[in-house]
């Protein structure tokens, strides 16, 4: 089963103005993720780190909406200790943020498969550090799409032309 760390970027995602391709296409690719969630497909990763980022979102109704949409679903649930700390202290070292390095510390904790984020830095930062991470940082949408290609090869093998 995978395991999936999301940033709080991807819980507000479909809640964001849906004008852009971009916004639009990240938004439904994080829906059907957190479908799987609720189908039991996939795991969801969560942590202290995420509860306390919403917690701070300045608009209310903003708030809601993401705690209503987390609600759907029940995480494996990380709490922040010393090893996280510490780890994400070394991730800030490598040009990561305060709160980005401890959500990339609380998925590798997880054993997180993907810790997915709309934000671009992260994303490169990601590919920049890939070696020294625990944990691949992808776009939701780009991962999703090679979770669908690589479902469709899997399904293409196992399925012969005489029925076999």
């Amino acid at each position: 089963m995978k395991k999936i760390y999301l940033d709080v970027c991807c819980f507000n995602r479909p809640f964001d103005e849906q004008t852009q391709e971009r916004i639009k296409l990240e938004a439904e690719a994080i829906l059907l993720i957190l479908k799987r969630f609720e189908l039991g497909e996939w795991q969801w990763i969560s942590s202290e780190t995420v509860d306390f980022e919403v917690a701070q979102m300045p608009s209310v109704e903003r708030k809601n909406r993401v705690n209503s949409l987390m609600a759907t679903i029940s995480p494996d649930f990380i709490l922040l200790d010393t090893y996280i700390i510490d780890r994400g202290e070394e991730l800030e070292k490598q040009g990561f943020d305060v709160y980005d390095a401890l959500h990339v510390a609380c998925a590798e904790q997880g054993q997180a498969d993907a810790f997915l984020t709309t934000d671009d830095k992260m994303c490169r930062l990601g590919t920049r550090y890939s070696q020294q991470l625990n944990v691949r940082i992808e776009n939701p949408l780009k991962w999703f799409q090679e979770m669908i290609n690589e479902s469709a090869s899997n399904d293409t093998r196992t399925d012969s032309p005489d029925g076999d």
